[in-house]
């Protein structure tokens, strides 16, 4: 049954919402013009948002806490400016210093200083200063360390990026070229950059902002490269903020999006550094030149592993925008008609509408859970490295990787259909969804390249499997190759059989696994093996991360005590589910999991979840509780006033001031 008492986030927020005009919309409590049919679809709710947003949330004072933040942020003058769609990129850029600037003000004055709160500003310049600068420091410094460059780095005195990627090399970080090679004589690392491909790009706020970067590059002492290491790297001088001797640096130019980044490029030439910049918690260069190696090398890779883990949050954040829009918008866009004669029904009620939408819905509910685990894992087993133990430290790097690579590719995809599914009016970016898109579909490359990042995982899931043919008993999330997996024998509950994602997953990773060793039977190299299988094998990391995915989504539904909001979530995960298995039906039907006939089922159990959802689509966006302001889309608005806004966004642009053609029509 419907809630009684009003607390969806919109209606809180509606005292300063606009007014629509026309005489098809009604006021709610708070005096606040609403469409009609976005309010009749929130009276149909069957659930309390509130209640599904503190699950979302982690908890009602958590709400809290993000609702204080963001209504900091919104109700703040100095963060109000014209609308980003109608500036220049350097404005955009002097905009965003200025609310970065800003933003750094509230920070202290409310003490926020958690990089997962902090993430969702990294489009500001300062941005990659929180959520990798300053995260690295805390992680790969010694205690010495730590007192010297962390009250720095947090009284913004020195600003810093992270410098990895270079023109030549990206995912493959291996094959780095920028060196440090130790001088003991003077007891600093010489850092240079040998060769064109060599120089660093791509690094957000290198361009114009930061004045550090933490650089990783091959350390070279004594003669031997010991590969990879991370050092502190003054870039501009802390006080004129010009560029040091040796260091040639600059912004890449115009992008896809981020157009209020200055993602930069860094050239350096013999510039030295002192020995103590090198961050030595794990790895040690000591003063005469000898190396002490870390007890793994991956730990170099901490702050890689962190970004992918929060990137998987991210995916379902701007998915859940995305839907959130297309599914407000469809819920008051007329079109066509059902039945000649008869008004022209909401494009929510077509099935074919829904088939696009309610999956997608269903995603950002499955990977928002998956985001929360993965942070909570991540912090666990960074608990345990702290303590010396790296033990589930391969298989994080291996999940974040694939997961990462899994989440990102969905949801940039998602973000398109969304867009689509809004006809022409979703072209416009005073929807907003360009623009998602623009400033999501960079996750598909960054912080490892997808493709390349599903191989990492397949490294790892060969490895499982091989330990567990060999009598090893495997945990975590490949505990279900232990044992050989029987035919799952059809039965009449098939549709909810969730092993069936288990099963298929333990077959693609049995079967690269084999088509792995045959090709090294027939006398290939590792390398030539690995790259002739490589098809199976991200086709096995695709389906171990949709397991994965799939369980945790069943596994949080144990955790909801309210009925109403247990049995929306029931429905959303297993429509998230069995439209996986549509999509993939032909590795469902290779494996003997379901027959031909029982395809046909799932198809019309998938069309009875669209109708059960379709009462439940507002109120589930609804529970993502992004404000307005926010979304900033005049598509996706709470109270369903599209056109009005849309016609309010288009006479703001500076094409309706100016008269282009008044010159050239005076000769004619």
């Amino acid at each position: 049954m419907p809630q009684s008492r009003d607390t969806s986030p919109g209606k809180r927020y509606a005292g300063s919402e606009h007014k629509a005009v026309g005489t098809s919309s009604r006021s709610n409590s708070n005096g606040t013009v609403m469409n009609p049919d976005i309010s009749r679809e929130r009276e149909n709710a069957s659930f309390n948002p509130e209640i599904l947003t503190n699950i979302l949330d982690g908890g009602a004072e958590k709400t809290r806490r993000r609702r204080e933040i963001e209504s900091l942020v919104i109700g703040d003058p100095d963060f109000q400016h014209e609308d980003l769609n109608f500036l220049s990129r350097s404005e955009r850029y002097d905009a965003a210093v200025r609310k970065s600037a800003q933003m750094i003000l509230k920070l202290r004055e409310y003490g926020i200083s958690d990089p997962e709160e902090i993430y969702s500003y990294k489009r500001f310049p300062f941005g990659v200063h929180f959520v990798m600068f300053i995260p690295t420091l805390n992680s790969q410094c010694t205690a010495e360390q730590h007192k010297k460059w962390i009250p720095l780095a947090e009284s913004f005195r020195m600003l810093g990026t992270y410098a990895q990627t270079e023109l030549g090399h990206g995912t493959h970080i291996r094959g780095l070229e920028t060196t440090a090679t130790y001088d003991p004589s003077t007891q600093e690392f010489v850092l240079n950059s040998p060769t064109i491909s060599s120089i660093k790009w791509w690094p957000g706020g290198l361009g114009k902002t930061s004045n550090h970067a933490i650089v990783l590059a091959q350390l070279y002492t004594q003669g031997k490269c010991h590969g990879l290491h991370a050092f502190i790297t003054p870039i501009r001088c802390m006080k004129t903020h010009m560029p040091l001797p040796g260091v040639v640096v600059g912004d890449i130019g115009p992008k896809f999006g981020f157009d209020e980044v200055d993602n930069g490029y860094l050239k350096l030439e013999n510039v030295r550094i002192p020995r103590e910049n090198m961050l030595m918690k794990y790895a040690k260069v000591e003063p005469d030149g000898t190396y002490v190696k870390p007890p793994s090398d991956k730990l170099t890779y901490g702050t890689m592993v962190f970004i992918r883990s929060m990137i998987v949050g991210e995916s379902a954040r701007a998915l859940s925008k995305s839907c959130t829009i297309a599914i407000r918008y469809s819920a008051v866009r007329h079109q066509s008609e059902l039945r000649p004669g008869e008004p022209e029904p909401q494009i929510l009620d077509y099935q074919a509408q829904q088939y696009k939408l309610f999956p997608l819905l269903a995603t950002a509910y499955a990977f928002h859970f998956v985001g929360q685990y993965m942070s909570k894992t991540y912090h666990r087993i960074s608990g345990y490295i702290n303590q010396g133990d790296f033990s589930e430290l391969p298989e994080l790097h291996a999940l974040s990787a694939g997961l990462k690579a899994f989440t990102t590719w969905v949801a940039n995809a998602g973000i398109e259909l969304c867009r689509m599914s809004c006809g022409g009016h979703g072209y416009s970016r005073c929807s907003s969804l360009p623009d998602i898109y623009v400033t999501f579909t960079p996750t598909c490359t960054y912080e490892g390249e997808n493709t390349v990042m599903m191989l990492q995982t397949a490294r790892y899931l060969v490895k499982s499997y091989k330990q567990a043919r060999a009598g090893q008993q495997l945990t975590g999330t490949v505990s279900y190759l232990n044992e050989p997996q029987s035919r799952i024998q059809p039965t009449s509950n098939f549709c909810r059989d969730l092993r069936m994602f288990l099963k298929n997953s333990y077959r693609l990773v049995e079967m690269a696994s084999k088509n792995l060793q045959a090709e090294l039977q027939h006398s290939k190299s590792n390398e030539d093996a690995w790259n002739n299988n490589s098809i199976d094998l991200v086709r096995a990391s695709d389906a171990h991360c949709h397991y994965v995915v799939v369980k945790l989504f069943a596994a949080k539904l144990s955790e909801i005590g309210d009925t109403a909001v247990h049995s929306v979530l029931s429905t959303l995960a297993l429509l998230y589910a069995l439209h996986g298995v549509a999509l993939n039906s032909g590795d469902f039907l290779q494996a003997g999991l379901f027959t031909v006939p029982q395809l046909a089922q799932i198809s019309q159990r998938l069309k009875g979840l669209l109708s059960e959802l379709r009462p439940n689509a507002v109120a589930l966006v609804d529970a993502f509780d992004y404000r307005d302001e926010m979304l900033n889309s005049a598509l996706g608005r709470y109270d369903g006033n599209v056109y009005e806004h849309m016609f309010e966004w288009a006479k703001r642009s500076p094409l309706n001031h100016t008269e282009y053609l008044k010159p050239l029509q005076s000769k004619l």
